[in-house]
């Protein structure tokens, strides 16, 4: 069984939430998104973003208004206190990781140091 939690460990702002809703919705997807952490990457360690039908039996799932998001133990470790949330601006728009674990960002923001 997975552990069910609110609001606790991760966080998703109100417009990643609705980025990630019309996401599923565009893409025909049902379940939640998977946020990990692989290693590798410029700075040692890289976010893992993706579409999971279902979670698997050790998950965290955080729910935010009706999306799931999944998280496994190991990557929890890193990803506490994350806030997920997606900004628009005139050169990008994107998800961005804030992530208070991170000691080193790379440029990019899709990987860290812990």
């Amino acid at each position: 069984m997975s552990a069910v939690a609110v609001a606790a460990g991760v966080d998703v702002t109100p417009k990643a939430i609705e980025k990630i809703r019309q996401t599923f919705k565009k893409m025909g997807v049902e379940g939640g998104l998977r946020l990990g952490v692989l290693g590798g990457g410029c700075s040692g360690l890289s976010y893992q973003f993706k579409f999971d039908t279902q979670p698997r039996p050790k998950d965290n799932v955080f729910n935010f208004d009706g999306v799931q998001i999944f998280v496994d133990p190991k990557s929890l470790l890193y990803l506490h206190g994350l806030i997920l949330d997606y900004k628009e601006s005139l050169m990008q728009s994107g998800f961005v990781f804030e992530n208070p674990n991170a000691k080193k960002n790379c440029g990019c923001g899709t990987s860290f140091s812990a």
